[in-house]
C-alpha cells in the first residue's frame, strides 16, 4: 500500500509543513545554542511516520535514519565554517573512537526494537534538556578530558548514542563541558564531529533496513528520501540564521523553551511507542 497516496492531500500538506518547520526550528536551535538538530527532528519525524501509518516496528528506525541523513548538508556546512575556537587536537583524538562508536551504535540500532530505540532516545534527550535548562558552565565531572581508555570511551559513547538516537553531535557538547572544556570551545569543536556521525550513521541505516517490506515509499533502507528532502534544506537554512541571532537573543530563556520542547515531544513519542 502506498502510504503517501493513501493520505489526503490536505493532511499530507500539513505533515510536510510540519517537517519543514521542525527542520527550521532545529536549525535555529543548533545555530544559537550549539546543539544538534536531531533532538528536535527525531520526535517530529516519529509522529509524522505514525500519522502516515508506518509500521510501529520500524517507525523509530526510520525517524533515526532519516534524521541522520538530513543532517549531512548542515554537518558539511559546520565543518567547513568551523571557527578558531575549535580544539583541533581534541577533535583529531576523538575521530577514531567516535567512528567506532557510530559503527557499534548502528549495529545495535539495527537489531533493537522500535520501543528500545525510543527508550534510548528519551534516556539521552531528558538529561540534555536538563543540561539546557539548569546547567551551569561550572558544572564539572572532571577538570580536564580523561586520557587513555577513558579518553577513548567518551567519544565512543557519543558516537554510539548519536547513531542510535539520530541526534548527530548533540551529546558531544555536554560530554565535553562536564569534562572541563569551555562551552564556546565545546560548541566549536562539536561542529567538526557531525560529518563523522551523520555519514556512517546514514550508511548503517540504509544497510540495516535495505529491502524491508514495511518501509514507507521513497525510502533507502531506514532513510526516507521525502523526509530528507523536506528537513535537510530547512535545517541547513536555520543554522546560519541561528548563528547570526545568537548574540541578539536571551539564550537562557531560549534554553528553557527548547528544553521544554524536547521534554514534551520526547515524552509524547515515548508514550506512543510504549503504549
Amino acid at each position: 500500500m502506498d502510504i503517501v497516496h493513501a493520505t489526503s492531500s490536505s493532511d499530507f500538506g500539513v505533515l510536510a509543513l510540519g517537517l519543514v518547520l521542525a527542520g527550521l526550528v532545529a536549525g535555529l536551535a543548533s545555530g544559537i545554542l550549539g546543539i544538534g538538530g536531531g533532538i528536535v527532528v527525531v520526535p517530529v519525524l516519529y509522529h509524522v511516520m505514525a500519522t502516515l501509518g508506518v509500521d510501529e516496528s520500524i517507525r523509530m528506525h526510520v525517524a533515526v535514519g532519516t534524521s541522520l541523513a538530513a543532517m549531512i548538508p548542515a554537518a558539511l556546512y559546520r565543518s567547513y565554517n568551523a571557527n578558531d575556537f575549535a580544539d583541533g587536537p581534541l577533535a583529531r583524538n576523538w575521530c577514531a573512537p567516535m567512528l567506532a562508536g557510530v559503527i557499534a551504535g548502528s549495529a545495535l540500532a539495527a537489531i533493537a526494537s522500535s520501543r528500545a530505540l525510543a527508550v534510548v532516545f528519551a534516556a539521552a534527550a531528558v538529561p540534555i534538556a536538563a543540561w539546557l535548562a539548569l546547567g551551569r558552565e561550572k558544572w564539572r565531572l572532571s577538570a580536564r578530558m580523561p586520557e587513555g581508555v577513558g579518553g577513548a570511551a567518551v567519544p565512543a559513547f557519543v558516537g554510539a548514542a548519536s547513531a542510535m538516537t539520530g541526534m548527530g553531535g548533540t551529546t558531544a557538547v555536554p560530554a565535553m563541558t562536564v569534562c572541563g572544556v569551555p562551552l564556546e570551545r565545546a560548541v566549536a569543536t562539536a561542529s567538526l564531529f557531525g560529518i563523522f556521525i551523520a555519514v556512517p550513521g546514514t550508511l548503517g541505516a540504509v544497510i540495516a533496513g535495505w529491502h524491508l517490506p514495511a518501509l514507507p515509499p521513497h525510502s533507502l533502507g531506514y532513510v526516507n528520501l521525502f523526509g530528507v528532502a523536506l528537513v535537510a534544506p530547512a535545517l541547513l537554512a536555520g543554522e546560519p540564521a541561528g548563528a547570526g541571532l545568537a548574540h541578539l537573543i536571551d539564550t537562557k530563556r531560549l534554553n528553557l523553551v527548547v528544553a521544554a520542547l524536547i521534554v514534551i515531544t520526547t515524552g509524547r513519542m515515548l508514550w506512543d511507542a510504549l503504549a
